[in-house]
């Protein structure tokens, strides 16, 4: 897959959740969606894969190291069309880096009094990916 298409920006996003069912956010640290909660991914650089772009990505905004799985699904938000996989913890240790102002895994009671990103909850919802506690 190549880092963009007709439609716009490639994304890829990483939804995991903890043991404890908590899923983890990251909050955003630039434009678009400034100051709101999201999923931690980003860009697909140019001859980068999906996996490749998301273990990169995950690593650089939250410091841990995931193992990639099966997409969740796809979105297009603007020019960017985001592809979100489901990912495995397999190492690091959790915190706020590169373009997240916050990392933190949330339960379903803050995920519901977070500000988030334009249609993220009603797409999570849609995909079963909701915060399982």
């Amino acid at each position: 897959m190549s880092a963009s298409s007709r439609a716009g920006v490639r994304c890829v996003g990483g939804i995991v959740h903890d043991p404890a069912g908590r899923l983890l956010l990251i909050q955003r640290a630039n434009e678009p969606g400034r100051g709101l909660w999201s999923i931690p991914g980003g860009r697909v650089e140019p001859g980068e894969t999906d996996v490749a772009a998301l273990v990169r990505e995950m690593r650089e905004e939250t410091g841990l190291r995931v193992r990639p799985d099966e997409l969740a699904g796809h979105v297009v938000r603007g020019r960017y069309e985001i592809y979100d996989y489901v990912c495995h913890v397999e190492g690091g240790a959790l915190r706020a880096g590169d373009d997240a102002a916050d990392a933190r895994w949330v339960d379903a009671a803050a995920f519901a009094a977070l500000a988030l990103t334009d249609g993220l909850a009603d797409t999570l919802r849609g995909w079963a990916m909701l915060p399982r506690c």
